[in-house]
């Protein structure tokens, strides 16, 4: 699951085509939604237990379709061809839904879904805004943990099961291990933000592999923690780093070259030449 999530970061593309139209419709606002998508989610369950239906059946139809766009557009090494393998990974989590397997296959979807949606998000959200949303995503996600707010809703949001088996793509869960859609979103956008910059992207998502691996050992003490703190984590250790080095360089700038000085004229030297032709004798 760490990997997965570590993964997500790396995986959206630099400028994918087509989102021009798109950004025509951005603006700073737009950076509020990863923190909206956890809390408005939960307390819309709190109020109203249906909402957890609902929206199992608006995962079930949005996610293969979402995770089809970014096997064909959306990630590093998309091919349209690819595309085809999100019925497959479908059949695969339906089939084999009780199964490592067939959670492992959902969990890609899942993923490959949120890629698609961090490219949306970033192509809407100025870089520096987005980025503080998900610092606000994290920080909104800890309060709710810390206040035992997140548990009965994500419980219920958990147990909601479509019809006839169909796969839960609301929640993940391989084997023993529960995490959240918004834990693989946020991920997602962190990537997106940093696309541009596959240095950086990369480097970011080793952080949040190694952040979220040391933030685990808390499950020793905790039964279950905030998953968006790594990548929040990353984002700012990433930001420090890259502000400490751009700082530490040293500009090449040239040195402007004095003209070199004119020798003086030796004593008894003629000070000055008439031209020929002027019919002036020189000065001694």
């Amino acid at each position: 699951m760490l990997a997965v999530q570590a993964g997500i970061v790396a995986a959206p593309r630099a400028d994918p085509p087509g989102l021009s139209w798109l950004r025509r419709l951005g603006g700073r606002w737009w950076s509020l939604v990863p923190l909206g998508s956890i809390v408005v989610v939960i307390f819309a369950i709190r109020g109203a237990s249906e909402t957890a239906t609902g929206l199992t059946y608006l995962a079930l139809v949005a996610v293969p379709i979402l995770a089809a766009l970014a096997l064909g557009w959306g990630m590093r090494g998309a091919r349209p061809v690819a595309a085809l393998a999100a019925p497959i990974l479908f059949a695969v989590a339906w089939i084999w839904r009780t199964s490592l397997s067939g959670e492992g296959a959902a969990l890609i979807l899942s993923a490959l879904s949120c890629v698609t949606l961090g490219i949306l998000l970033s192509a809407l959200t100025p870089p520096s805004w987005l980025k503080v949303g998900i610092v606000l995503m994290a920080i909104g996600d800890t309060y709710l943990v810390a206040t035992d707010l997140l548990q009965a809703p994500n419980n219920t949001l958990t147990l909601a099961h479509p019809v006839a088996g169909l796969p839960q793509l609301q929640s993940e869960l391989f084997g023993n291990i529960q995490m959240g859609y918004g834990d693989l979103f946020i991920a997602a956008v962190l990537g997106a933000v940093l696309a541009n910059q596959i240095h950086r992207q990369r480097q970011a998502a080793a952080l949040t592999l190694l952040f979220a691996a040391a933030f685990d050992l808390l499950f020793f003490a905790l039964s279950e923690l905030p998953a968006t703190v790594p990548v929040a984590s990353a984002l700012i250790a990433s930001e420090l780093w890259h502000r400490h080095t751009s700082n530490t360089k040293t500009p090449t700038t040239k040195t402007p070259t004095e003209p070199a000085e004119r020798p003086s004229p030796a004593r008894g030297a003629p000070r000055s030449e008439a031209a020929p032709g002027m019919g002036s004798a020189p000065i001694v």
